[in-house]
């Protein structure tokens, strides 16, 4: 891939951002995008009894940008970085795999690391450490409150529920928006086009929530949700059902929409 005339990316990758009512333009191929990939099939024998920093780092190793930003880095430093960080090999096995010393091993993955996206600012306690459960019950009732405004299609409250940096993305176009307020204005002067999904949770994916967005009872688009400090940072929609079987999810769903909150 990495020969190749074209690099997978994200959105923000290939264009700058649109203004709220722009054209999204044509769609790109798949084989354009990084893809994302359920948490399950990356992290499945990782995390068991592992330290909350190791499942922390664990996590950021499958972000959408961190496996974008892999693709910019020199072959070493992006195989030292795979084998250190993502599938845990100690520094004396990257050294006995690749050649060369622990030292230069040790040197090679601080200068990836350097090069590689600010990873997502974790949740914290009342003494400011990691929060641990206490984090995971905020994003789930704060992805609990997205659902339902997602759901009832009520714009001021998704709004409401968004950083004031957040992102929107909707592959495979490249139309891209940045920012609460653009968010707002795409939202309002779209003609409702999603108003009475559903979303069926799907696990992670990329260290995300990810959900299903049904249609009509057809499967649409499936649904990436970034979380950082309490409100939500970004959101991907990947237009199509082409990834549903991946993520389990089924290819109708007839429940009558929600309308409590």
């Amino acid at each position: 891939m990495l020969r190749g005339t074209r690099r997978r990316a994200r959105a923000m990758d290939l264009a700058p951002n649109s203004a709220p009512g722009g054209d999204l333009g044509e769609p790109l191929p798949a084989h354009r995008w990084v893809q994302p990939v359920p948490d399950g099939l990356v992290l499945d024998g990782q995390l068991v009894g592992a330290d909350p920093a190791e499942v922390a780092v664990a996590r950021e190793s499958v972000r959408l940008a961190f496996v974008a930003a892999l693709q910019h880095l020199p072959p070493r430093q992006r195989s030292v970085l795979i084998l250190r960080d993502v599938l845990r090999w100690s520094a004396a096995e990257v050294a006995a795999l690749l050649g060369g010393s622990v030292a230069a091993v040790n040197s090679a993955l601080q200068r990836a690391r350097a090069a590689l996206p600010a990873p997502a600012e974790p949740h914290t306690g009342p003494s400011g450490g990691p929060s641990g459960e206490v984090g995971e019950e905020v994003d789930r009732e704060l992805l609990a409150r997205y659902v339902a405004a997602f759901e009832r299609y009520d714009v001021e409250a998704l709004v409401s529920l968004l950083h004031e940096d957040a992102t929107m993305t909707m592959p495979p176009y490249t139309w891209w928006l940045r920012g609460r307020a653009d968010i707002h204005a795409a939202l309002l002067g779209s003609d409702a086009p999603c108003a009475g999904s559903r979303l069926l949770p799907a696990g992670r994916a990329n260290g995300a929530a990810a959900f299903g967005q049904y249609l009509g009872g057809e499967p649409f688009a499936l649904v990436v949700v970034e979380t950082r400090r309490g409100r939500v940072s970004a959101v991907t929609t990947h237009l199509g059902d082409r990834l549903f079987p991946m993520f389990g999810l089924p290819m109708s769903f007839g429940s009558p929409v929600r309308t409590d909150g």
